[in-house]
């Protein structure tokens, strides 16, 4: 049964999730969730949301000590980078504002120092090695093959309080009617 054949095609913008649909053969985009923090004529970049590093932080960067912040894989370009999404205000001024209350990238020495004095806690930034990145064109052509389902408008909640680990399968919930059947399908269409 085709789920998407009578589906307008809706556009992903700055601050939507993209979800993988049930099947996406990509590895490394199974089951993801991913927060884009741009989207123009120029391309679009994200992070996935939902698939921890092995890793922890303190092992890439000596300077955040024993903070327990959460390390994500963001996607499968330039692995030898690192970003961060935050919603803490006063690293606002030098961050880039995606959706309300959450936002991308700043100054990382004053993060450091907010994170060693536990000024900001750990539920308040995320980190991602590599990122998600489509050229001009190239989302929407897996638009239009249905690879992808957008749900508009990320919160602070979805991107730091949900579980990482039920994302995909919240976030389809949330938009109910067949979505919410999908979030059931088995990862595996074998074992149906």
């Amino acid at each position: 049964m085709d789920f998407f054949s009578s589906d307008q095609l809706i556009l992903p913008e700055r601050g939507d999730l993209l979800i993988s649909e049930p099947y996406l053969p990509d590895p490394n985009f199974k089951r993801t969730v991913v927060f884009l923090c741009e989207h123009d004529e120029n391309g679009t970049f994200g992070f996935v949301l939902n698939n921890k590093a092995h890793i922890e932080l303190k092992e890439l960067v000596d300077e955040v000590g024993d903070y327990p912040a959460k390390l994500f894989i963001g996607g499968p370009v330039e692995h030898d980078t690192l970003h961060f999404v935050h919603r803490e205000p006063a690293l606002a001024s030098s961050s880039r504002e995606v959706v309300q209350g959450v936002y991308w990238g700043g100054d990382f020495n004053r993060l450091t120092e907010m994170m060693n004095t536990r000024e900001i806690i750990a539920d308040d930034v995320r980190f991602f090695v590599g990122y998600s990145g489509w050229a001009a064109g190239q989302l929407m052509d897996e638009m239009k093959a249905k690879s992808w389902i957008v749900l508009k408008g990320a919160t602070p909640e979805m991107i730091f309080d949900w579980d990482n680990q039920d994302l995909w399968k919240a976030c389809l919930k949330t938009m109910g009617g067949k979505y919410r059947l999908m979030s059931n399908y088995p990862k595996d269409p074998r074992m149906n």
